[in-house]
This record gives C-alpha cells, structure tokens and sequence, in this order.
C-alpha cells in the first residue's frame, strides 16, 4: 500500500546532527580510537624512486626501542592482488595494482619498504628514522617531458573500464570545412589531497575475525579490498569508521597501510594502529596526475561549434593504465556532432593517479571552457552567448534528451546575479589603482553516476514513536548523517528531532563509496525505500486492525504527518504511530529496504550542469592576481539540505580558486622525489585569498536518477571556477595563459613582452 508523503524537512538549511560533536572534540577520528594494548606502527619509504633495495638495516630501531620491524624479507605475502575496481561499484577497490614489500623492487618514491613498531608512537617514529636502507639506484622518471618519446595509446583507461579512444561523426572533415578553428595545449600540474585528517587505518583481531577502523569514504570498499588482500570472506571484516576528516579522493581507493595494519597485528597478536604523516600523504595516496590536453575547436560561421578534438597526455604509474576522465563532459555539454578523443599516457615512477576532487572534469572542463573564450575572442561573441548557442538539447553521444537539464538557467541567473555585461567586457579591462579588474566565466558540469549495485538501509521504528535509520556508509564532512534524517522524517511524517541515524560500520546494510557526486542520490534513495517499505507495513497494520480509527480505508486515502497515520481529506481520523505498535503488542517494526539504480544504458544522457562568474583584480607590476568576486547556479536536481549544499558548493568554488592560482605538486627528476610535500610549500588558499561568493541553485526535476531526483553536487562545485579565473586574468591583461596553475612569473614574462 501507499500513501502520499509531506515533505516539510528536505530542502531546509537544518544543522548537522554531528555538529556539536565535532566542535565540542566529542567525535573521535580513526587515529584517536583508544585501543587497549596498541602497538603504534610508522612506514619507512624509499628515497629512491626506480632501483632494488639491497639491504635494510633494522639493528638501531630495534635497540631504540622497537618491538617489530616488517620489511620484504618477513612481511607476510599477500593471499591476492585484485584488480583496480571503483570503489563505487562493489568489491575490492586497490589504488594500484601493487602492493609493497612483496619483493625488493622500488617503483616509486616514498614507496614503503619497512613498518617499524613500538609501544608508543613517538617510540615508533624515533625508530623510524634509524632504520637505514641500501639501494641500487636506476634512472627515475618523474616529469612528462621526459617521457613524451615513450607515449603510448592502451586500449581501456580507468581500471579498464573506458576505451582510450572515443570518436563520433568525422572530425577531420569538420576541420577541412570549418570557418573558424582554435588549437591549443593546456598543461596542468600535478596535484595533491590535502585533507586536514591525514590517512589512518587501526586493526583488531578476534579469533579470525578483524575489525578495521579506518579513515576512508567507503567501508564497504575497505571491507572488500581488505579481505582480498588477506584470503578472507568480507564477512570476517568489519569495518567502522566514525568520523572521516575530509577525503576529496584521497580516501576513495585503499591503499597499502590499509591493508598492512590488520596485516600485521594478526603477526604481532594485539592490535596495531598506523597513522600517515602529512609528508607520506604525498606519497601514500595518489594523486591528480600531470597532464596536457589539446583542444581544437572548429565552428562555422555563426559560431556554431562544428568539430572537437580533445587529446591528453598523462602520466601514470609503471603498472596501471590510468587517467583520469577528463573528456567526458567536455565532449557532450555542447552539440558538436564531430568529436574525436583520445587519451595517451606516460610511465612514470609515481604512484597510481586517483579520484580527486572533481575528478576528470575539474581538468577537462578547464581546458574546454578556456578553449571556448579564446574562440570567441576571436570571433568577437559575447562569451555567455557563444555558449548558450551551442549548449547540447539532447546527450550528442547517445542521441538520448537529458534526464533534466537546467544549464541555460544556470547561465542566465549567474551572469544576472554577477551583472555580466556582454558590452563592458568588451570594452575590456577597467582599472582601480594598480589594479586591472577582468571578468570570466565558465560551465559546469559533472556525469550522473550510479552505484553498480543495489543500495540498501534498515528502518526501525520504536514503540515511543521514534525512528532508527542505519545504513553502511560514512561521513567525511557531507552531513549524510543529517539528509538521511531529513528524508526519513519525511517519508514518516516525523519531526527531524524524532530520528536517530547510525552509520559508520560494514555491519549495517550495504551502501557504495561516497565517489563521483553519487553519494546523496544512493543513500537518500535507500533511506527512502526503507522508511516507504516501513510506511506500508504501518498502513497494512492499521487498515486490517479493527480496533484502528483506520480500519478498512485504502493506503491511497493516508498520509504520515505529525508521527502518526490519518485521513488526508479528514486529519482529525488517525492515531500514533505509538498508540498503533502498543495495541498491537509490537515494540517494534522494521524494514530493510533496497533500491536499484537504473540501467545505465537507459535511454537518458545524466549530467549535472551549473554556471560559474568570477572577477579578479591583477596588478601587472608584482604579477599578483586576487579573486574579488565569485558567483555561482548550479542545478544539481533535488536538493536535500540548502545550508549543506552551499557549503559543499563554496568548498569547491573555492578550491577552483586554488586549482586556477596555485596548486602544482613540483618532481625532483633526480630521485623522483616530490620538492613540495608539505603544508609550508604546498601552496593552499587562506581565508585572507577568499572572495565574497554568491551560490544559487536551479532546482531541476529529475525522475530517472532516482525516487527523490536528487543529481549530486559534491564535484560540480569545483568544476568551471578554474577556468571562469583564469579567463578573467585574460580580460584583465590580455595574456592568455596555458599553463595552470597561473602562477606570479607567467604574468611577469606576459609584462616584459
């Protein structure tokens, strides 16, 4: 049976359930889970990237204090290396399709090649330190030009999932045809997650049952991957993970110390607790590889975009073919009918490229959307309208009408909202003092992706009325918790105070790794199956109860507000929940409910579209540029949380700023070190580097993607704010810069020219 539902807790701006807790210093982080007996384990990396460790030198460790060291000679082997799998979509989820200390060989930089352990941290890390490797060094390559000769085309990309070639319609002869073509290289430097929580991962065993606390945006994924590496059944490990202190892909993939702790305290018999340093979470937790990407743009002469070519070159680790997928929306946000892309990489002696925030199209998108503004300088157009004209009606790829769409929207509210004026940017860059104020924009887009199996949460209501909602996911600073009682409080007429949530551990229902903006739509979408399937059951309840004010009447005719079941044309007729549970001798009744993402060969393009403005002031004596102003529409369907959204949204606007202006992780071609592996050199904005920002959303409806239509937002954020910057610093000193980030000299050169 069903019943018609009120809505009156989704979409409002209310508090995080988690917040007091985390304020407070009441939550406590994996590194902080106090542990009886815990033996502190600190890695050891390689300072050398490519060679053969000859001999690892553990005698001063131990005499310092160490009770175990673990190197390649007597770390136990791994039952199995699985294969790459996005964590998103069921089963083991590795970052590479390595794992160390399984022989001699070094691959990379700061690759581990010994686990010290002590009864205190500062004893392991002391130890640490006095453990002496020697190496036979081999020639390291780190930096894409050097590798630019050994390129090479693989058939898949992506964990094997995506073909390395992509093509629609003719190119070659949209280029012969065209009235007006662009060509151009973007580089863009390598990247690092920098989340405040530095990776952590505590093991205990039980017999032959492990729980693994770990900081990771997918306990289900850990749960598999860890099992794997160990020839477990997943039902041997457990996985909690209360509080996750950022993730931006770093957390998505497991790498090795997830795996080494459990690993090792089933050697050691007591619990083993392994916590990364800010420098190994450079070499401990991929990255956003190096990259170039060129785009040629062919249009006729109306401006109607004709043709893409849209090539990378990446580099990517010396076992995974892997990049990331950064022509996905470049290719479909506009009607061109002649595509052609390809995706090229370089060996190199890094780590495995990963998820990063964005992933894909916060590069992809800034290539395009940059490519798209010298194009229409050329042409003289107005930038905006250049875009509306060719934004895609329907998904170019398959032929299939968007599942909602909301871009021009996004465009028009935006540039309202900002006060673009196609005239004054035309006229060019005005001044204030020193300072040469430009404007820019760019699209946002991200695809709408779905977990690959069901997503399943458990719904309990108690006889006092209130509701228990579990599901096995996590919060690394979303506020899941908190849509997830916004939604069931819905669906069962609740007050948002009446719902408690329990997340954070593999021992409830299964949900998919928070990845890829697809983490709302999946937990809200099970959340609310469970409580819909809970709600029958209560209607079943009280219409076939003959001492129910309810009695006979049909699921059509009720509705839950106010904790209780009534009459939706008469809602004097009802009762409470508590007073239908209590008559019936029931101190509970509960629901698992699973939904089933849709076929991902439904006839629907799915992507999310938004629209970013900004404005900066550059002073072209000291080559500064500072970002006044930045507006942003998104449409991201239904949005669950307003005051959630905009932060996820300002997050990501504001890391856009940092992409644009001064992100890039620098390779030392020497040993293949990283130069930069810190806070202090690391650049990162500051709250002092933050503009005023203006977000609004388009709601969009949406009833493909699932019950509620909700889109996801977590990655549109970032996506078109780089590229909306660095147009803008066009408009204000006419250099048209390719290399990103943007940094002081390349304005300078620009001047001295």
């Amino acid at each position: 049976m069903t019943a018609t539902m009120a809505g009156p807790l989704v979409g409002r701006g209310l508090d995080r359930i988690d917040g007091r807790a985390k304020v407070t210093g009441a939550a406590h982080y994996t590194a902080e889970i106090p542990l009886p007996g815990v033996a502190h384990a600190v890695l050891v990396g390689a300072r050398i990237g490519c060679g053969t460790v000859r001999s690892v030198d553990i005698r001063a460790a131990l005499n310092a204090g160490a009770i175990a060291v673990f190197t390649h000679e007597n770390l136990p082997r791994v039952a199995d290396i699985p294969p790459q799998f996005p964590s998103a979509y069921g089963g083991p989820a590795p970052g590479q399709t390595f794992f160390p200390m399984q022989d001699n060989e070094i691959h990379y930089y700061g690759q581990p090649i010994a686990v010290v352990l002590a009864d205190t941290f500062e004893t392991a890390q002391h130890a640490a330190e006095l453990v002496v490797a020697d190496y036979d060094s081999r020639d390291t390559l780190v930096r894409l030009d050097d590798g630019r000769a050994q390129q090479y085309q693989p058939d898949k990309i992506f964990c094997g999932l995506v073909p390395a070639v992509q093509a629609r319609g003719d190119f070659e002869a949209a280029a012969r045809s065209a009235a007006h073509t662009f060509d151009a290289t973007y580089h863009f430097a390598a990247n690092h997650h920098n989340p405040i929580e530095c990776s952590a991962t505590a093991a205990v065993w039980d017999g032959d049952t492990v729980t693994v606390y770990d900081a990771t945006q997918g306990i289900s994924a850990t749960q598999a991957t860890v099992a794997a590496y160990l020839g477990l059944s997943p039902s041997h490990v457990r996985v909690v993970s209360h509080y996750v202190g950022g993730g931006f892909g770093a957390k998505a993939m497991m790498w090795p110390h997830v795996t080494l702790a459990p690993m090792i305290a089933r050697e050691l018999g007591r619990p083993v607790k392994l916590v990364l340093d800010r420098e190994q979470m450079f070499y401990g937790t991929g990255l956003r590889e190096e990259q170039e990407q060129r785009i040629t743009l062919t249009c006729d002469e109306q401006g109607t975009f004709t043709g893409l070519r849209h090539h990378k070159l990446s580099v990517t680790s010396p076992f995974d073919d892997w990049a990331e997928l950064s022509l996905s929306v470049a290719g479909q946000a506009y009607g061109i009918p002649n595509y052609d892309g390809q995706y090229r990489l370089v060996r190199g002696n890094i780590m495995t490229p990963t998820f990063m925030r964005g992933p894909g199209e916060a590069s992809g998108m800034v290539a395009m959307e940059c490519a798209i503004d010298e194009l229409a300088e050329e042409l003289g157009v107005d930038p905006v309208e250049l875009r509306l004209r060719n934004h895609a009606a329907i998904d170019p790829e398959s032929g299939h009408p968007w599942s909602s769409d909301g871009y021009a929207d996004c465009v028009r509210l935006a540039a309202e909202r900002f006060g673009w004026s196609a005239e004054q940017r035309r006229a060019g860059a005005r001044t204030d003092g020193n300072w040469r104020i430009g404007w820019g924009m760019g699209t946002a887009g991200y695809p709408v992706y779905a977990p690959g199996q069901p997503q399943r949460a458990h719904a309990r209501l108690l006889a006092d009325g209130s509701l228990v909602v579990q599901a096995g996911t996590q919060d690394f600073g979303t506020g899941v918790g908190t849509t997830m009682a916004q939604v069931a409080g819905d669906v069962l007429g609740l007050e948002f105070d009446s719902v408690r949530v329990d997340i954070g551990d593999t021992d409830y229902p299964n949900i998919a790794a928070a990845v890829g903006s697809m983490g709302a739509g999946a937990i809200s979408a099970a959340v609310h199956t469970a409580c819909t399937d809970l709600l029958a059951q209560l209607i079943e309840l009280a219409v076939t109860d003959t001492a129910s004010p309810l009695h006979g009447r049909i699921g059509a005719e009720l509705e839950a507000r106010d904790g209780r079941l009534r009459v939706r044309a008469n809602p004097a007729v009802g009762e409470t929940y508590s007073a239908l549970l209590a008559r019936n001798h029931l101190i509970d009744v509960e629901a698992i409910g699973a939904w089933n993402p849709p076929d991902p060969n439904a006839p629907f393009g799915k992507i999310s579209f938004g629209a970013q403005f900004a404005e900066v002031a550059v002073d072209p004596e000291l080559g500064l540029v500072r970002v006044r102003r930045m507006v942003g529409a998104f449409a991201p369907g239904r949005v669950l949380n307003a005051k959630l959204a905009r932060s996820q949204v300002l997050g990501g606007m504001n890391w856009g700023l940092s992409q644009a202006l001064m992100e890039a992780t620098l390779p030392d071609a020497r040993d293949g070190s990283w130069a930069n592996p810190s806070l202090l050199e690391y650049l990162l904005p500051v709250n002092a580097d933050a503009p005023e920002v203006d977000i609004s959303f388009v709601e969009v409806e949406d009833r493909v993607v699932n019950p509620l239509g909700v889109k996801g937002l977590g990655e549109l954020g970032m996506i078109g704010a780089a590229a909306a910057i660095i147009n803008a610093v066009q408009h204000a000193t006419g250099a048209r810069i390719r290399e990103i980030p943007v940094r002081i000299e390349h304005l300078l050169d620009f001047r001295s020219t």
